[in-house]
């Protein structure tokens, strides 16, 4: 049994792929680049390292096609001395350029929040090399972020819940063939959307809990936060039942070896992937609402919603949340204390009518 350990925690797996797959994009970079992520190892995870290796690539390949002294070397072999030519202009064209821009035959576009992201991967880069006194300029410093336009906080609403989980149950709106499905992923698709809709946990926390992670003498589960660090997270009675109900149809399943300590299994018997339950939460969300596009994360914005509108304590939806920085969840649940303030306005009355 231990030896099913090593193969199975889900993290650690994921982790030892994000360093591999890291590994191979340094071999595609510069070679002083290896410097700054030895540099950030201490303080990120090997997910934030491979998000700053592709961006840092992208901008990489930017020059080598737009550049025409980059256009001579190979990528490879750029010096360290060549982000001391570049200008603030340079970064300023590799954002118009990440507009809209082709990638093995492909149309790629990124709105101001894609710019933001990797407009900061940049800055990270050169402020590296530039508090270490290996560049001498930090142009990178010099180029404001793109101005952001914060979204409408797509959820659903309290009647939309409970047709979404009718819908999970019955299917009465599934195709033919969708029908032959549900009737052996019901129960498992049930437990799992009660799961996310009871506890605002992460589609990577819901795929990556293992059996063991349970524990009904407390309701709660224990998961695996972004930033490595764990956590218990509690569950009422409609979580409970639907992950009983589960647990005795799991019981009778035989998992795929290395998947033996997995909670959620998929049809193969193995782990179920972050991209199957998107496309569980596509398929059941699509024949409630038509007008919002429901993924994963809209049903963790719809538990902080309604956790909010029923304690108003933003601390405590931010703790539950995982939230490292309470103004972040201020800042998305902003508007539903604004309802509030509003809903004052009547409250108190000054004349009897």
């Amino acid at each position: 049994m231990a030896a099913n350990n090593k193969t199975d925690n889900y993290h650690d797996e994921q982790n030892k792929q994000n360093i591999i797959k890291l590994r191979n994009v340094l071999d595609s970079l510069p070679g002083f680049c290896r410097t700054f992520f030895r540099g950030i190892e201490e303080y990120t995870s090997a997910r934030t390292r491979l998000a700053y290796a592709y961006d840092i690539r992208l901008f990489f390949e930017f020059l080598h096609e737009k550049n025409s002294i980059c256009a001579k070397m190979e990528i490879n072999d750029y010096p360290l001395s060549l982000l001391d030519q570049l200008t603030r202009m340079d970064i300023i064209e590799y954002l118009e350029y990440i507009t809209l821009y082709q990638k093995d035959g492909k149309d790629v576009t990124n709105d101001e929040r894609g710019k933001s992201r990797k407009l900061a991967s940049l800055r990270s880069f050169y402020n590296f090399f530039y508090q270490n006194e290996m560049i001498e300029k930090n142009p990178a410093a010099l180029v404001p972020l793109p101005k952001k336009h914060e979204k409408e906080i797509i959820r659903l609403e309290p009647n939309e819940v409970a047709i979404l989980l009718d819908q999970v149950e019955e299917g009465t709106k599934l195709t033919k063939k969708e029908l032959e499905y549900h009737k052996k992923t019901k129960i498992r698709d049930v437990a799992l959307l009660t799961l996310l809709l009871g506890t605002g946990i992460r589609v990577s926390e819901c795929v990556g809990l293992d059996l063991k992670d349970i524990d009904f003498d407390v309701d709660g589960i224990k998961i695996r936060r972004k930033g490595g660090y764990e956590a218990v997270i509690y569950f009422g009675e409609e979580v409970e039942s639907a992950l009983i109900d589960y647990l005795e149809e799991r019981d009778h399943i035989v998992p795929c070896e290395g998947h033996e300590n997995a909670l959620f299994l998929s049809l193969q018997n193995k782990r179920i992937s972050v991209r199957s339950v998107e496309n569980l939460v596509k398929k059941y969300a699509s024949r409630v609402t038509t007008l919002k596009k429901i993924t994963p994360h809209k049903l963790r914005s719809t538990y902080g919603t309604s956790l909010y509108r029923e304690t108003n304590d933003i601390y405590l939806v931010a703790d539950v949340l995982g939230h490292k920085d309470v103004n972040t969840t201020r800042k998305h649940y902003a508007a539903q204390a604004d309802e509030r303030r509003r809903s004052a306005a009547n409250k108190v009355r000054l004349r009897e009518n």
